[in-house]
């Protein structure tokens, strides 16, 4: 087969290729479910053609590079193949795919999976799996549920961590229609794909973080209610709740001021022997000092480490340190900055900013003494020059004069 006859069509439009280090990832695990708009393909070429303001992922990617990258990656592939006999395995034709699937040559990549199938078992199922996830963060929902419903035409059958993904990839650009259909099919007496406890908390996951997007009140609590009963049908249907599961819905509630559901959620961890973790306990901490009911906060804190249920970082005393500033309480405040900095954790330059304003507005200047003041600003100064190897065009006024040459 000649690939360079799978070239994308002109109204398929290239997209950004990464390392190819970073395309693999087990589809054992996915990470927490977040909102992703649905990308068009047609539209984002006519607007590109056109010269019309295309925003999004695809703004920031060049056509001649995309095309070079992947023609050249196909070339080695069958280049090493045919001059050297290297023998191909699952490993090397999923890395190829996901590139295929990167540069958005779809069509490419259709006859790409047709050819390896043929050869042997080189497209498996775990294949096709990072595929549909790799499609799915990029925002291509359609072509995702394509490859899902492709896989038997390759000969794979899709497992439980098939249908995760997928339900994920949906819930990310909010169809949960389509994802509440998957489920219930799962649910089916003698299916052979039975749910697990991570397919119903990719939903109530999503539930809660799309229902607080939407900026809709109403909205809002109907999303936190079919979170709510999609907890009760997993406990129903005989499983039991993970600390994420928890996490997940009693982050929700506390965002939408139901604030006794969510302490019932923690009760009932309690109960069922689920230890909590500091994710759950920052849930209730930014809770109580949204509310100004500081003290509350503090008690959580405190809770937290006298049970070893987790280490307090720089998400666990940022809320109470601006809720203290906020409240007058300037002294209190810097208490725990002090005890931030000791347990090893370096505040963000916006709470290290707001304490000395406090402070100085309270007239009590000379509080933080030149050791603590030098061990934050060096933190900071290291902080920033490690980002900067991960985001170089990152800038920010004020840095350069921090920032030591």
């Amino acid at each position: 087969m000649d690939h360079r006859l799978s070239l994308p069509s002109p109204n398929i439009h290239p997209h950004i290729l990464l390392p190819l280090s970073s395309l693999h990832r087990p589809p054992t695990r996915l990470p927490p479910p977040r909102s992703l708009k649905k990308r068009n393909l047609r539209q984002e070429t006519y607007k590109f053609h056109n010269d019309i303001l295309l925003l999004g992922p695809a703004s920031h990617r060049d056509l001649n590079k995309v095309n070079l990258g992947v023609e050249k990656a196909l070339d080695f592939y069958y280049w090493v193949e045919n001059q050297f006999g290297f023998h191909h395995n699952e490993r090397t034709c999923r890395d190829m795919a996901i590139v295929l699937a990167k540069a958005n040559w779809l069509k490419a990549l259709w006859d790409f999976l047709k050819d390896m199938s043929r050869r042997g078992p080189l497209v498996t199922t775990q294949s096709i799996t990072c595929l549909m996830k790799c499609l799915g963060e990029e925002g291509l929902v359609n072509e995702a549920l394509a490859a899902f419903y492709r896989m038997k035409q390759f000969h794979c059958k899709p497992d439980v961590y098939a249908y995760n993904t997928i339900i994920c990839a949906l819930c990310r650009v909010g169809n949960f229609k389509k994802a509440r259909f998957l489920l219930e099919q799962m649910e089916l007496p003698g299916f052979r794909c039975l749910p697990d406890v991570f397919t119903y908390t990719i939903l109530i996951s999503t539930y809660c973080r799309y229902g607080l997007e939407t900026g809709c009140r109403k909205a809002t609590r109907r999303r936190l209610w079919e979170a709510n009963h999609m907890f009760r049908n997993m406990v129903f249907r005989g499983f039991v709740p993970d600390v994420v599961t928890y996490n997940a819905l009693i982050n929700g509630c506390c965002k939408n001021y139901r604030i006794e559901r969510a302490l019932e959620l923690f009760e009932d961890m309690m109960k069922r022997d689920c230890t909590p973790n500091r994710v759950t306990y920052d849930s209730f901490i930014r809770y109580y000092a949204a509310v100004n009911e500081i003290d509350k906060a503090v008690d959580m804190l405190r809770r937290m480490q006298d049970m070893n249920h987790g280490l307090a970082t720089s998400s666990s005393y940022t809320p109470i340190i601006h809720a203290l500033c906020e409240a007058g309480r300037a002294t209190e405040a810097r208490d725990f900055l002090v005890e931030l900095v000791d347990g090893g954790s370096i505040p963000r330059e916006y709470t290290y900013n707001l304490v000395c304003d406090a402070l100085s507005s309270a007239g009590e200047v000379n509080v933080l003494d030149d050791g603590l003041r030098e061990r934050i600003e060096d933190g900071m100064q290291r902080r920033y020059k490690h980002m900067m190897k991960v985001k170089p065009i990152m800038t920010r006024k004020g840095y350069d004069n921090m920032v030591k040459s």
